[in-house]
């Protein structure tokens, strides 16, 4: 079942139109279901409601995991998350993982920062040997959007 989720929810967002700015023609949604490598985040994304804030205007910084990152929480967190019941815990850590604005690292390079996340939540970014947040680290930067930006981390980041 949760592989049929998978694919429907791709399929959807896949089929989404795609907006053109600054010269990058897929909005952070479109981006991650291009990648392949964000296929539990997407659907996520998708569960919790958050498909439209994220390929809106924005710009918005996200740290997204890589599907390595949810599968190493701990056996049914994802599916338990998915569930309708959960979606505002959902958004709630989703939320977590994206700042307002465009943050490229070039911003952050040799700083340690306290940022105040979407939720509302703050998380500490650790530039200075390596760029980690919230003890995630950053494993591939500056992915451009037409909406923003995408930091891959190679962990679950949680408020």
């Amino acid at each position: 079942m949760f592989k049929r989720i998978i694919a429907a929810t791709l399929l959807s967002i896949s089929l989404a139109s795609t907006s053109t700015a600054g010269g990058h023609s897929k909005d952070i949604v479109d981006t991650a279901v291009a990648a392949g490598s964000f296929e539990t985040l997407v659907t996520a994304v998708a569960a919790a409601d958050l498909v439209d804030v994220l390929k809106g205007e924005g710009p918005f910084t996200v740290f997204a995991p890589v599907d390595a990152a949810f599968a190493a929480l701990p056996e049914g967190t994802v599916e338990s998350l998915l569930k309708p019941e959960n979606k505002s815990k959902l958004a709630d850590i989703l939320t977590y993982h994206v700042l307002s604005g465009k943050v490229m690292s070039s911003d952050i390079i040799g700083k340690k920062l306290e940022v105040t996340m979407v939720n509302g939540s703050t998380a500490q970014i650790d530039a200075t040997a390596g760029v980690k947040i919230a003890g995630a680290n950053i494993i591939q930067a500056d992915i451009e959007t037409s909406n923003g930006v995408i930091h891959v981390i190679d962990a679950v980041i949680l408020p």
